[in-house]
C-alpha cells in the first residue's frame, strides 16, 4: 500500500491510480533560458524517484513533461520580460536557438543523474493552437475575459479558488501577490492570453489578435491533451504552490469542471549555505561545476536522497564531500558481496526487503529506505543474494550501484597534494589561471601530477 501526502488535502492518503494499472503524472519542467541548476534538479530527482516508486511496485507510468520556451515572465504572474525573449536579446539568438541549446543541456545532465525521461516531453509553442482552444473554452463560458487583446481569468468565478494553497482572497490586500492593473476586474485575475508588443519576437495570431500564452495556461493545456481531464498525480517544487500551480488548478476546473490532478504533491527549496540560492549570490551550481571540483552527479543525487523530498535540504561542499565518502564506501560494501559466497539466511534478507518496501511507499521515505540498505550490507554475510536484493532497490535509488568495482584508491596521496589540487580547481572556477598554474608547479614538486580531464581530473605519482 502506497501512501503519499497531497498539498490539496494536506494529508498522507491512500494511493491507487484512478485507471487501470497505469499512473497518469504530469510534472512540471524547465523553462529553457538558462542552465538548469542543481536547486532545479532537487526537483527531478524527486519526479523520478516517485516514478521508480510506483513502477517497483508493479505500475506503468504515463508521464508528461513540460519544456517551457514562451510566456514564463520574469516574474512567476504577469509583469516583467518574457525570459525566452530577454535571453534571446542577451546572447543575439532566436528563441528557437536558445530553447534547443538549454534544453539539450538539461537532458545530458539528467542522463548523468540517472533521472529517467517522462514518456511524453512536451513543448509550449508546439501547442499554440490547444492553447488558444482552452482560452476560447474559458471566454465562451464566462470564466475569463478579454480587454485591450489581453485575456484574463476571472478568480472569482470561481469559488475554489486558493484552496491548493490555503490562500483567501478576502484576507488579502488588492496588490498584494499581483500588481495593480487597471484592466483587470480583481487584481488577482491571471493572465491566460498576452497581447504582444510591436517589437515582440514571440507571438501568434489568435481571436484576440497577435499574443503569447501566459506561463500557466500551457500546463493545463498539454496536462489535459496527453491525460485527459483529470489525472492521477501533478509534481512540482513547493515554489509553484501559491501562483503557478493555484492558477493552473483553477483554469483547468475552469474549463471542465473537474478536478485537474487527484495528487498535488511538491518537493521543499535546496538551500546552500543554510541561505537561499540565487545569481545574484553566485551559489547557483551547475552539475558541470560540481564535475570540474571532482564529484560525480550521483554523488550529489545521493546527496538528495539523504533528506526527505518535504523538508528543506542544506547544500554544502563539507556535505558533498561526505555523500561522495559514503556513495565509494557503499559501491565497496556491495562489491564485496558481488561475489560472496557465505550461506544467507533467507527469512533475514526477506525482512529486509519488507523494510525497504515499507519506507519506499511510506511517502517516499527514501532516507530510511537507504540505512535499510547500509544495515543490510553490513550486517549480512558476503552474499550474491545480498548483492542482488542491494541492485533490486536500486531501481529505486538510481546509484548505478551495479558499477561497483572500487575506485582506484588514492590512500598514498598525502593529504597537503589533496588540497592543492582543491585550490587549483577553485582557482580555475574563478579564472585565475595563473594561480591554478602555479598550484600546478606546487603539486608537481611534492611529486604527483593533475591530469585535466572533461568528466574531472586524475591525480598521478610522477
Amino acid at each position: 500500500m502506497i501512501k503519499l501526502y497531497n498539498t490539496l488535502t494536506r494529508k498522507k492518503e491512500v494511493f491507487v491510480p484512478e485507471k487501470d494499472n497505469t499512473v497518469r503524472m504530469y510534472s512540471c519542467g524547465p523553462t529553457v533560458y538558462s542552465y538548469a541548476h542543481i536547486g532545479n534538479f532537487r526537483a527531478y530527482i524527486f519526479m523520478d524517484t516517485l516514478r521508480q516508486v510506483l513502477k517497483y511496485n508493479g505500475y506503468k507510468i504515463d508521464g508528461v513533461m513540460n519544456i517551457t520556451d514562451v510566456g514564463h515572465l520574469t516574474s512567476d504572474g504577469d509583469t516583467g520580460e518574457d525570459k525566452m525573449e530577454k535571453a534571446s536579446k542577451k546572447e543575439n539568438k532566436t528563441p528557437i536557438e536558445i530553447a534547443e541549446f538549454y534544453a539539450k543541456q538539461f537532458f545530458v545532465d539528467l542522463k548523468k543523474l540517472n533521472i529517467e525521461t517522462p514518456e511524453h516531453v512536451v513543448k509550449a509553442t508546439d501547442h499554440i493552437n490547444d492553447i488558444i482552444e482552452f482560452v476560447k473554452g474559458l471566454v465562451e463560458n464566462g470564466m475569463a475575459y478579454e480587454v485591450n487583446g489581453n485575456v484574463y481569468f476571472d478568480v472569482l468565478k470561481l469559488q475554489s479558488y486558493g484552496r491548493l494553497s490555503g490562500i483567501n482572497l478576502e484576507d488579502l490586500k488588492a496588490g498584494a501577490r499581483i500588481a495593480v492593473n487597471k484592466e483587470k476586474k480583481s487584481p488577482y485575475d491571471f493572465a491566460l492570453w498576452i497581447k504582444a508588443p510591436e517589437n515582440h519576437i514571440m507571438k501568434w495570431q489568435s481571436p484576440w489578435g497577435l499574443g503569447y500564452p501566459g506561463w500557466h495556461i500551457e500546463c493545463s493545456t498539454m496536462g489535459r491533451k496527453y491525460l485527459g481531464d483529470t489525472f492521477d498525480i501533478h509534481t512540482g517544487g513547493v515554489d509553484h504552490i501559491p501562483v503557478h500551480h493555484e492558477n493552473e488548478l483553477a483554469q483547468s476546473e475552469g474549463l471542465t469542471g473537474k478536478l485537474q490532478a487527484r495528487f498535488w504533491m511538491h518537493v521543499e527549496f535546496l538551500q546552500v549555505d543554510g541561505g537561499k540560492m540565487s545569481k545574484s549570490l553566485g551559489n547557483c551550481y551547475l552539475i558541470d561545476e560540481l564535475e570540474k571540483r571532482g564529484y560525480s552527479a550521483l554523488d550529489y543525487r545521493y546527496f538528495c536522497l539523504n533528506g526527505h523530498y518535504r523538508k528543506k535540504l542544506n547544500f554544502t561542499f563539507e556535505a558533498l564531500d561526505s555523500s561522495k565518502t559514503a556513495r565509494q564506501r557503499l559501491l565497496q560494501l556491495i562489491f564485496a558481496h558481488k561475489n560472496g559466497k557465505e550461506p544467507c539466511d533467507e527469512e533475514k534478507l526477506q525482512e529486509f526487503k519488507n523494510q525497504f518496501v515499507d519506507s519506499i511507499n511510506d511517502d517516499l521515505n527514501i532516507p530510511y529506505a537507504l540505512g535499510v540498505l547500509w544495515t543490510m550490507l553490513k550486517e549480512m554475510p558476503n552474499s550474491k543474494k545480498v548483492y542482488e536484493l542491494a541492485l533490486d532497490m536500486d531501481r529505486v535509488f538510481g546509484l548505478s550501484l551495479e558499477l561497483c568495482e572500487p575506485e582506484e584508491k588514492q590512500s598514498d596521496i598525502p593529504a597537503e597534494v589533496l588540497e592543492l589540487v582543491q585550490n587549483r580547481i577553485d582557482a580555475k572556477l574563478k579564472k585565475d589561471y595563473k594561480l591554478a598554474d602555479e598550484l600546478r608547479a606546487k603539486i608537481e614538486e611534492l611529486g604527483f601530477v593533475v591530469i585535466d580531464k572533461r568528466d574531472g581530473y586524475e591525480i598521478k605519482k610522477l
